[in-house]
């Protein structure tokens, strides 16, 4: 048995779609930050499980309430503005319900999975960033891939902001890939670094972690290079070009933000 887990805020635009392609889980739990907009209302329609608790801006601890939540053996978690493919769907049913597929012998990775799914606890999938229309094929975003199937009692999250899943256990990574729609307009990309810098900054402030005036000017710059040419991000044209300066920005952005948590005064008072 697989439970889907839906971490969502006011994601009316995207819930739809990224529900229609969990249609196979047995479960599907839309974790809900009270959200304002139709987001319960659509999720309720397609059949969902809704359960409504507060984000906190602990994102790990969020996770982890959807992990005590869901019931099947394997947990997958999937965010609002991704999407499962038909190929990656029937990869990940080949590890959770191999007695109801024939492995492909032209597939060797889905036949490793199928093979060693009593000893591999967790699977890696790469995701494909499609920004402003594009997809982005190169830079920061290009060959990223997050650990997000587990078997639910294989581990735990860690990390209030770009939390991590730490498996005990045998981990592997997937063919298929997932669709990642993550900013529709620049403004958006910009309103959302500017709330993750803040919980990044806090989560290094409370690490006790410090960075030089030097490390808060030159690794952003270095962060672009890094993206913009050494990666290729310029392959990906002017929305490449874009995408890895406001990524850089928002490596600036949380370092200025913890300088500023470690030197800021008590307010003044005559």
């Amino acid at each position: 048995m697989i439970s889907a887990v839906v971490l969502t805020k006011n994601e009316e635009r995207n819930i739809k779609d990224c529900l229609t392609g969990l249609s196979w889980c047995n479960e599907i739990i839309v974790l809900d930050d009270n959200s304002t907009d139709k987001t319960v209302e659509i999720a309720q329609n397609l059949k969902a499980t809704i359960i409504i608790h507060g984000l906190d801006n602990d994102f790990a601890g969020q996770r982890n309430f959807g992990l005590e939540k869901a019931r099947g053996e394997w947990v997958l978690f999937i965010d609002a503005d991704e999407r499962i493919s038909p190929m990656l769907a029937n990869e990940i049913k080949s590890i959770c319900y191999p007695q109801e597929i024939k492995p492909d012998s032209e597939n060797k990775d889905v036949n490793l999975c199928w093979q060693d799914k009593n000893v591999v606890k967790g699977f890696y999938i790469h995701r494909k960033d499609i920004f402003l229309h594009k997809l982005l094929n190169h830079g920061e975003t290009g060959r990223i891939k997050l650990l997000r199937l587990a078997k639910k009692d294989a581990g735990r999250w860690h990390r209030k902001v770009h939390e991590v899943w730490d498996i005990n256990g045998k981990t592997s990574t997937l063919k298929f890939e997932m669709s990642h729609f993550p900013h529709p307009t620049v403004s958006t990309f910009l309103q959302d670094i500017n709330y993750y810098s803040d919980l990044n900054a806090r989560q290094f402030y409370e690490e006790g972690v410090r960075f030089s005036p030097w490390q808060i000017a030159g690794y952003p710059l270095a962060k672009f290079i890094n993206n913009y040419f050494i990666k290729l991000g310029v392959l990906d044209g002017t929305v490449g070009f874009i995408h890895a300066v406001i990524m850089s920005f928002h490596s600036f952005m949380t370092r200025g933000k913890l300088w500023q948590l470690h030197n800021q005064k008590p307010p003044h008072v005559e």
